[in-house]
């Protein structure tokens, strides 16, 4: 990769590191105060961050899709509000903590209206946070800016959703066969659909993809056992969804 490809793929932290060298060029004494700075946030976020990964990962493999929908998704309503709101406040962590798991359950079928509850609860509303606000602003304070806070995030959740309505990229899938249909970007490649059935499924670039046959209708019972046993929900009997 080249220095132009390299500076144009990571645009942020080039322009950190630009901004960096002209502060330490212009004023040393406040680039060693930012670098100190950044080196406390990095130390605290290699903290964090892998076990969010891990929250994340657990997300991707092991909730069902159809259970986010279910509750999360765009026809989840005051249930999806109600347990987005939970989400946030319960939290614990920084907010960037927030932005893996949020992009996890988005993939899976979260919505946009959501997911801006779930972050902007994590970020103002969170439940240490509230006490706290009692224990040096008293309780009448807390109670109002709560509810303020709250009627706002979702006012700016609606909007929000309202103005990125198509904006966001659905599952696709990129192999079909008949009633078949393989999500490969959610695959883990854990094998067990080409282990049960490998004259519909294979492997190819690390993914489980359809081979060319179409399904025979006295096959598509084991084919749906397949698709409920996958861990991702990567795969998809269309006249079973």
């Amino acid at each position: 990769m080249s220095l132009y490809q390299y500076v144009k793929k990571n645009k942020m932290l080039t322009a950190v590191i630009a901004a960096y060298l002209v502060v330490t060029v212009l004023s040393p004494d406040k680039a060693l105060a930012s670098a100190k700075n950044s080196i406390y946030y990095l130390k605290e976020m290699l903290t964090v961050m892998p076990i969010i990964f891990v929250l994340t990962s657990l997300i991707e493999t092991w909730i069902p899709r159809q259970i986010i929908i279910e509750n999360l998704g765009d026809k989840s309503g005051a249930k999806g509000v109600v347990l987005s709101f939970a989400l946030g406040s319960l939290s614990a962590g920084p907010i960037y903590a927030a932005f893996p798991i949020c992009k996890a359950l988005l993939a899976k079928g979260a919505s946009v209206l959501n997911i801006v509850i779930i972050l902007s609860s994590w970020a103002v509303i969170k439940v240490p946070m509230l006490i706290n606000e009692v224990k040096f602003l008293g309780f009448n304070y807390m109670l109002v800016r709560w509810l303020l806070t709250t009627v706002s995030i979702l006012l700016i959740a609606a909007a929000t959703s309202l103005i990125l309505k198509g904006s966001i990229p659905q599952r696709s899938s990129d192999a079909s066969s008949g009633p078949i249909k393989v999500l490969s970007e959610y695959c883990i490649s854990c094998g067990l659909c080409v282990d049960a059935c490998s004259k519909y499924f294979t492997v190819q670039n690390g993914k489980v993809t359809l081979t060319s046959a179409p399904p025979a209708a006295a096959d598509l019972a084991n084919i749906k056992e397949i698709a409920e046993k996958c861990p991702a929900q990567a795969i998809i009997l269309q006249d079973a969804t």
